[in-house]
């Protein structure tokens, strides 16, 4: 090994564990479990050694995320904050025996919730069922101030809350029906999907190589016959709490690090001021290619996961800033992105010729917000639209501190000694997983989102409803082809050409086994990322049945996946790679269509059953989530801030219901 690899290697080391050693060993991460989650707390090591005016930063980009709550609520569903406000009057004002059968079944009711930002499960969309009785409901909500004169709410909320098909799905990905018309989402009123097609594809030019994103701020609705956008922003909808957001964004100019923040943050505010999709492109880009500041943040209406049609974005916000020492890895990747994409298994009608502005950092998040809490990402990759990731660059983000609160939690649940074939990959997961996992997420996030290009004049929501799972799976197959490259190793990244196999093998037994934990029993598989774990590892198994590449092994009455050939199953990923690129690269609805759904959706019963029972035998929740730290300012005796501290003690009731209070503009 050379002097340079050497170093390389060291820097990846430092890289991988940098965030583990500075957090806290005694530190407390369970917070609360309930239903199918688990609510964990998050450390922020680092924020400390931040200079007063990044810890001022941070405190009002803080206090801009979080006045973003309720929109999300109510993009979520039209009547979520009615009913959370409802609860939360309950809870307040409950005088009974707090052991009752039905009051814990509220409490258990009231943190779904809280933590789907609504009444639909966050993951599958299906709406919550209540277990506690319709008596026990009604005779609290009498109870409450002014019941009285709230009969018509009252009628609204015991069908909300109590009739299971009214609005059973957040949204509706089946094939075949109204995506709208079956989606319980506040993002369409009046209309029908082929209205809102059609209504788009009029407004389209297909000439434009520099599109807008056509209805990321927008609610659909039909009024007096006649469909119309009404946009989010300040005088528009969501006024109330886009002012309160301005404010904070306003407060957080005046101490940014540089002139470019700065100016960034002022394109923003100017955006919600307007409402206009070009004044948010021009934001995109300013944020895209100002990459000197430390810290950064995401706000505003930004993934379509929860538009059935995907282009309106949900509202998001998370504050972080970079971990220097974490982000040498990152940087070693976005430094060889052309290597990357030049090389790339794709038709080269599809690949870039010059990757521009591909910046890639490991970042500390200080706050969740939005449609990044409680559940949140562990990789980010912005801005969304196509010809500004061409055009001007992207910038990726590996979230390193709650990847690693995962990962502490995670450690010792014998997961992988139930699922994984034999020792052989346990212990290969041991050995390798976290250093092939956190190279997945950068490359997935830094080059997979930010790689290939549609061909002139295809538009880029032309894969409609089927766009988000194609996506994360291009994204997905990037990485995956690229573990396996010497790249990483000459690199120094990887230590060996056996790391990628500890990927290999725990994608593959998610996506055909393990993430059915995940689905209710009869279910189909809707949400994105799971569908296009399961189309891909699918159909890896289908395509190498020839060759055996992968199989399913029964072993005393238990199923396991075995991978037979790591390297065929690369050329597997790099086949699939290709399609996929040609699918969005020429907007191919059709193939995309009958890959996702052939692939994709449906789950094999037996199976399903016995990951179920053996799952449940760990009791180990499938899913998880966060409680935000609190940061308080310290202030001198003429209202100067001179200080802001962190503090971790707040519970998830306590937290949900402060939030309730400080940071509801639109119920307050």
């Amino acid at each position: 090994m050379t002097m340079k690899k050497m170093i390389l290697a060291a820097l990846a080391t430092v890289a991988l564990s940098t965030t583990a050693m500075a957090q806290n060993s005694n530190f407390d991460y369970s917070v609360d479990r309930f239903a199918d989650i688990e609510v964990l707390r998050y450390q922020v090591p680092g924020f400390e050694d931040l200079s007063l005016q990044q810890k001022e930063l941070v405190y009002y980009l803080t206090e801009a995320a979080l006045n973003g709550r309720d929109i999300l609520f109510d993009q979520n569903c039209k009547y979520n904050l009615m009913v959370r406000e409802t609860l939360e009057d309950i809870y307040r004002n409950y005088k009974g025996d707090k052991n009752d059968k039905d009051y814990q079944a509220f409490i258990k009711y009231l943190k779904q919730v809280w933590f789907g930002n609504g009444i639909h499960h966050h993951y599958s969309m299906d709406k919550f069922i209540p277990e506690f009785s319709k008596a026990f409901f009604d005779k609290q909500f009498a109870a409450l101030p002014g019941a009285d004169q709230r009969a018509a709410e009252k009628k609204v909320l015991d069908r909300v809350i109590f009739d299971p098909a009214f609005m059973a799905k957040r949204v509706n990905q089946a094939d075949g029906e109204d995506l709208i018309l079956t989606s319980a989402c506040n993002m369409y009123e009046g209309v029908t999907q082929q209205e809102v097609e059609d209504y788009y594809n009029n407004l389209k030019d297909t000439t434009d190589l520099t599109p807008i994103s056509w209805g990321l701020n927008c609610k659909v609705v039909k009024r007096n016959g006649k469909i119309v956008e009404e946009p989010y922003k300040v005088g528009g909808l969501y006024s109330k709490a886009i002012e309160k957001i301005v404010y904070w964004l306003q407060k957080a100019a005046t101490v940014a690090e540089n002139e470019g923040q700065r100016a960034y943050i002022n394109e923003l505010i100017k955006f919600y001021q307007t409402g206009s999709l070009k004044t948010f492109d021009d934001y995109s880009i300013m944020w895209a290619e100002e990459t000197k500041s430390d810290v950064d943040f995401i706000n505003g209406f930004i993934e379509s996961y929860g538009d059935p049609l995907g282009m309106t974005g949900s509202w998001e916000g998370m504050v972080n800033f970079k971990d220097k020492a974490a982000s040498r890895r990152s940087k070693l990747i976005s430094d060889n992105a052309q290597y990357f994409e030049s090389n790339s298994p794709v038709d080269n009608r599809f690949k870039k010729k010059n990757v521009k502005g591909v910046s890639a950092k490991v970042i500390t998040a200080a706050i969740l917000a939005g449609d990044s809490y409680p559940s949140t990402p562990i990789g980010i990759n912005l801005p969304n639209s196509n010809w500004i990731r061409a055009a001007h660059g992207s910038k990726s983000v590996s979230i390193d501190n709650i990847t690693d609160a995962y990962n502490k939690v995670a450690a010792g649940t014998g997961f992988n000694e139930e699922f994984a074939y034999s020792n052989v990959e346990v212990e290969l997961m041991k050995k390798y997983l976290d250093i092939a996992d956190a190279l997945h997420t950068d490359l997935h996030e830094c080059l997979g989102h930010a790689s290939g290009q549609l061909l002139p004049g295809v538009d880029q929501d032309a894969l409609k409803a089927y766009g988000s799972s194609l996506e994360e799976g291009r994204a997905d197959l990037f990485a995956l082809y690229y573990l396996a490259d010497p790249k990483l190793v000459e690199l120094g990244i990887f230590p060996n050409m056996d790391t990628y196999k500890a990927e290999y093998y725990k994608y593959i037994m998610n996506g055909l086994m393990t993430q059915l934990t995940r689905i209710v029993p009869g279910k189909d598989i809707e949400e994105a990322h799971m569908r296009n774990r399961k189309f891909i590892s699918e159909w890896c198994y289908q395509h190498g049945k020839k060759d055996n590449v992968i199989e399913y092994v029964k072993r005393d009455g238990k199923t396991y996946i075995r991978v037979n050939d790591y390297e065929k199953l690369r050329g597997l990923f790099a086949q699939l790679l290709a399609e996929v690129q040609r699918i969005k690269s020429e907007g191919d609805y059709e193939a995309g269509r009958q890959l996702v759904e052939t692939y994709g959706v449906k789950v094999d019963p037996a199976i399903h059953k016995e990951v179920l029972a053996r799952y449940e035998g760990l009791n180990i929740a499938p899913y998880k989530g966060f409680v935000n730290p609190i940061y308080t300012p310290v202030y001198d005796n003429n209202g100067k801030i001179i200080d802001v501290k962190v503090s971790y003690t707040e519970g998830y009731i306590d937290q949900m219901l402060r939030y309730g209070q400080d940071y509801s503009p639109l119920t307050h």
